[in-house]
């Protein structure tokens, strides 16, 4: 299955992008940067460490995040 392409914000990344697919330089599969085992797996970034902590630990990040955004700034 080919992924599609990110559309570049900036318009001469755009421009160039549009020339290299049109002469050909830019080939239809699009190379995946990712570790291909974890994304197998499915264990990477935030379900991987969420599936590493237990109950407890989740619990005392979500206070400590919650006591943090709620902190007085003055």
């Amino acid at each position: 299955m080919t992924k599609r392409l990110k559309r570049p914000r900036d318009s001469n990344q755009l421009a160039k992008l549009v020339g290299d697919i049109a002469v050909g330089e830019l080939t239809d599969e699009v190379e995946d940067k990712r570790d291909q085992g974890a994304v197998l797996l499915g264990k990477k970034g935030g379900k991987a460490r969420a599936n590493a902590l237990t109950a407890k630990q989740r619990k005392e990040i979500a206070t400590k995040a919650a006591k943090s955004r709620w902190k007085k700034k003055r």
